[in-house]
């Protein structure tokens, strides 16, 4: 079937070096994307592209995506390697927690907001042209957001930035969503539950088991479930979603 082919696009996948955005970029990898992925340091991009080169052609530049500057050159640097981007995955991001409303810092706002909510629009908007050149009435240049179901109910933890940046980023998607569709670019936002990355390692190391006991499926995700809504936004199977969150959740946020 090639309804979820991907052969001949590009892809760029933030955070592409771990957790969700390395499951992403296996997807679309397996699915016959080129993927450009990008994180801070170096060394950790080289070990993605070594575990991912298997699966397809993978390259990595790093940038510190919470700096405007650094997306701005992010895409410059794709540009100078490709003439069209398919699918921008707009999925580094940062969390921080606190034990109460009356310590939880300035700076924590900060940091999270930029990498959460500002980056993602600056990251678009110097994608704009490369997307611009992919897209086409029938099969529209895509861009996936990475929100969080805490961006759709209310946390548990003190995570008052992560929460609200999220929320924030699920209403920025369907702000672009009405902005570029007639520019022949889609744009929905996937809300993930609890999965295994490197944010999540402490929380599920200890409280795993009442977090998979909340979800009707009765487990956490898997690598293959959220390269599959990838796959799907990504793919002829999703040219006509636009504007959408999508939980990936196992139904956490949308049974309680």
């Amino acid at each position: 079937m090639d309804l979820f082919d991907l052969t001949g696009k590009v892809a760029v996948v933030t955070g592409g070096t771990r957790g969700i955005g390395l499951m992403m970029a296996r997807g679309l990898l397996q699915a016959g994307a080129r993927v450009y992925i990008s994180s801070r340091k170096a060394e950790a991009g080289d070990a993605a592209v070594a575990e991912l080169s298997s699966h397809g052609k993978v390259v990595s530049i790093p940038a510190d995506l919470s700096r405007e500057e650094e997306c701005v050159r992010l895409a410059e640097e794709v540009g100078q390697r490709e003439d069209e981007l398919h699918i921008l995955v707009n999925n580094a991001g940062a969390t921080w927690g606190a034990p109460s409303l009356e310590e939880f810092p300035s700076s924590a706002w900060d940091k999270v907001v930029d990498l959460n909510l500002k980056s993602p629009f600056f990251l678009s908007r110097a994608f704009l042209p490369l997307l611009e050149e992919a897209g086409t009435d029938d099969d529209p240049a895509r861009i996936v957001n990475v929100g969080s179901i805490d961006g759709l109910h209310v946390p548990p933890m003190h995570t008052y930035s992560y929460s609200s940046s999220k929320a924030a980023l699920h209403h920025l998607t369907r702000v672009l969503a009405k902005e570029l569709g007639p520019r022949r670019i889609t744009v929905n936002a996937v809300a993930p539950g609890p999965f295994e990355s490197k944010m999540m390692a402490a929380t599920l190391d200890a409280f795993g088991k009442e977090i998979a006991a909340r979800s009707p499926l009765g487990r956490i995700g898997r690598p293959d479930d959220m390269a599959g809504v990838v796959v799907y936004l990504s793919s002829r199977a999703g040219s006509y979603v636009t504007g959408s969150v999508i939980p990936v959740d196992g139904g956490i946020a949308t049974t309680r």
